[in-house]
């Protein structure tokens, strides 16, 4: 199965981004990067400049039905420059329209809320993001790992780099099961 990875050109948390990659990758999907420009995105541990990841695919060209599901990384500007793109925001718009699988760990979820998807949803997220979540319509919990059957899609949600091993086995579980 092919997957995407959602990122900003730069300010995606790398561990967040390397670990469900490689998770992906380890069970015999293909992970594919998503970004809004060309090139390369520069990844982050923490404030800190990390490693650069080459771009496969830009997400104005990208269509959700050439995919099996989403991940969106986290990283606290990777999600805020992603919900202000109109291009961005309406990908993750067709994953949640197609009945796809999302998986979403510490700030990604500000991307699902600019995109309207999380209304009578139930996730976690890194907690300074409670507030926003609960506004948008869904509900907070402070869980390792959440996974939301609502709809006609699964969302996976997380809350933080420690969190994850379980979030790359409950996502991938998740995927295989949509899958079938």
């Amino acid at each position: 199965m092919r997957i995407a990875f959602l990122t900003a050109p730069e300010g995606v948390e790398q561990i967040e981004l390397t670990d469900p990659w490689q998770a992906a990758r380890s069970a015999g999907h293909e992970p594919v990067l998503v970004s809004t420009e060309p090139g390369r995105i520069q990844a982050f541990e923490h404030l800190d400049k990390a490693d650069t990841f080459p771009v496969d695919e830009v997400v104005g060209e990208a269509s959700a039905d050439s995919f099996g599901g989403l991940v969106l990384p986290g990283g606290v500007a990777n999600p805020d420059v992603l919900r202000m793109d109109e291009k961005a925001v309406a990908f993750v718009q067709d994953f949640f329209e197609r009945g796809l699988p999302v998986a979403a760990i510490c700030h990604a979820p500000w991307t699902l809320i600019e995109a309207d998807v999380v209304r009578g949803r139930v996730l976690t997220s890194w907690p300074s993001l409670r507030t926003d979540i609960r506004n948008a319509g869904g509900t907070w919990v402070d869980e390792q790992v959440k996974v939301c059957d609502h709809g006609n899609n699964k969302l996976v949600t997380s809350r933080k780099p420690d969190d994850l091993k379980a979030f790359c086995e409950s996502y991938l579980d998740v995927f295989a099961e949509e899958a079938a």
